[in-house]
């Protein structure tokens, strides 16, 4: 397997509120605002240059934004191959936390919504030994077609495919029997605890995996405070718990997750090493604020 990952998925600038208590509708609140760099694809991207791995990320910004996001990409090790729009701007997330650390979102995709197949050229796989795929990328009828489009070149070409679906929101939106015919055959499945549940249609992640499996080679379930398990049709093969740490923002832990096991998984390690190492990368994500490591 070629340790080259191919990452496809969102540019979004995250501006994340923390307000002092409860809103006050019709009024004002003080709050602590803070703008970094984030999306679910980019966020996977930058994790995975930290960790060391060879990543090229593909994605469309806004074309007033592109030099800054490509520098900021070459900054943390990744490869940026970004296409720039000249109508809409680069995308923007307003993330709401409250005290106990949990997030409600406001989305504006704005360029996210016009990548399209000119965006993923075939050159883009040469030497890829794996493709992450943001499920945000699925559900807007041009990336959609984009990415299906770069999807089947890589299943001719054999290389393994990885889906994280993104988003319980939009999974509710479109529906997941929708949602896993757009996404065809997969390796790899990266789902969080809704996720799972709604994409298989049943509660308790043995049983999740089990049904994931017959579309997923592989299944993996991050589940947050408990940890995380991986199996197949076949069922669980491995969980493992989580190290109980203190949470501050939970933004960017399933990416963290995601590219920690990916990125041991390009060095050959054990499902379990990859297990175990996106477990502490989703720890280490929690403990301070932004989808991006410091």
């Amino acid at each position: 397997m070629s340790k080259k990952v191919l990452v496809v998925g969102d540019v979004m600038t995250d501006v994340i509120v923390k307000p002092e208590g409860p809103i006050v509708f019709g009024s004002d609140r003080r709050a602590a605002i803070e703008s970094r760099a984030g999306g679910s694809g980019a966020n996977q991207a930058v994790w995975l240059g930290a960790a060391g791995a060879d990543v090229v990320f593909a994605a469309r910004v806004g074309m007033v934004d592109k030099a800054s996001h490509e520098g900021h990409f070459r900054l943390r090790g990744v490869t940026p191959m970004l296409a720039g729009d000249a109508q809409l701007g680069s995308g923007v997330l307003v993330t709401l936390l409250d005290p106990s650390g949990e997030r409600s979102f406001l989305t504006d995709r704005g360029a996210n919504l016009n990548l399209c197949a000119d965006d993923l050229p075939d050159s883009l796989l040469d030497g890829t030994g794996l493709v992450l795929v943001s499920g945000y990328s699925f559900f807007a009828p041009g990336p959609r077609a984009a990415v299906q489009s770069l999807l089947g070149r890589a299943r001719k070409r054999n290389i393994p495919i990885a889906i994280d679906p993104a988003s319980i929101g939009f999974l509710e939106e479109v529906g997941p029997q929708t949602f896993l015919a757009w996404v065809g055959a997969a390796d790899w499945l990266f789902a969080n605890e809704s996720e799972a549940e709604m994409l298989a249609g049943v509660a308790g992640f043995e049983d999740q995996v089990r049904i994931l499996g017959a579309q997923f080679r592989h299944v993996v379930i991050k589940r947050g405070r408990f940890g995380a398990a991986v199996g197949g049709a076949q069922g669980v093969d491995l969980s493992r718990p989580a190290p109980i740490v203190k949470v501050v923002d939970s933004t960017g832990a399933g990416d963290a997750f995601a590219a920690g096991f990916i990125a041991a998984l390009t060095e050959g390690q054990s499902v379990e090493a990859c297990l175990e190492r996106g477990i502490a990368n989703g720890a280490r994500a929690v403990q301070f604020v932004g989808g991006q490591p410091k």
